[in-house]
């Protein structure tokens, strides 16, 4: 039921350490914990989807510096920070940073395992975005650079003339550019050429209206 998934709980209290390692065991979960956030973070995390359960203040590094390193490694681990002592700043802080959920101790047991729950699809679901957001960019990868020019603005919706137009090339030539980029991309429709074009960062709208009144690549004017 978990899918593999797990949870670090980083907490200073031992006895709570133990006591969340039974909650969530209970349910299926797999559990580890660490005492510091500096054990934590030396730790080499496996890849599978988990979250966090973080004290906002223990002695060394702070949850909040946790977060931080989280963000700057990429890593894909929602954080359910845990405090006795919240603040609206730091709450605020915390939140703006991704935190799923800011929880006062004490607290109920369900609606820890219910923050954790949503936390570990939080993490299914940005993992899922970053496979197809590294696949879609490995596809454009392959694309040249004229390829890329075609898939930007046929993915604004310009039709092929309004492309030729912009790019200063004959529409059979966009065409064919055009044929070769959905065969390259591995696209079976425009709709799937689109989502794969968003997901690798590719803004047609900003390609639509980059040049108006004119065209691009004045020098290249039948590239083909």
């Amino acid at each position: 039921m978990s899918g593999g998934a797990i949870v670090y709980v980083v907490d200073d209290d031992k006895l709570l350490r133990r006591a969340l390692k039974r909650l969530l065991g209970s349910v299926g979960l797999a559990v580890q914990t660490f005492a510091t956030a500096d054990a934590f973070l030396a730790h080499p995390l496996p890849d599978r989807p988990g979250c966090v359960v973080l004290d906002l203040r223990m002695p060394g590094a702070s949850g909040l510096t946790v977060q931080e390193q989280l963000a700057r490694a990429d890593r894909v681990l929602p954080i359910i920070f845990l405090t006795g002592h919240a603040d609206v700043p730091t709450t605020v802080q915390a939140m703006k940073a991704g935190a799923v959920d800011f929880i006062e101790k004490p607290f109920n047991d369900q609606a820890l395992l219910d923050a954790v729950q949503r936390a570990l699809a939080r993490a299914r679901e940005l993992r899922a975005l970053r496979r197809d957001r590294q696949d879609a960019e490995g596809k454009v990868a392959t694309l040249t650079r004229r390829e890329r020019q075609v898939l930007a603005l046929v993915v604004a919706g310009l039709p092929n003339k309004l492309v030729a137009d912009r790019l200063g090339a004959s529409e059979k030539t966009i065409k064919v550019h055009r044929s070769r980029v959905m065969r390259k991309m591995r696209a079976d429709s425009l709709a799937n050429l689109v989502r794969m074009a968003q997901a690798a960062g590719i803004d047609g709208e900003v390609a639509a209206t980059s040049h108006p009144g004119g065209r691009v690549d004045h020098g290249r004017r039948r590239e083909s």
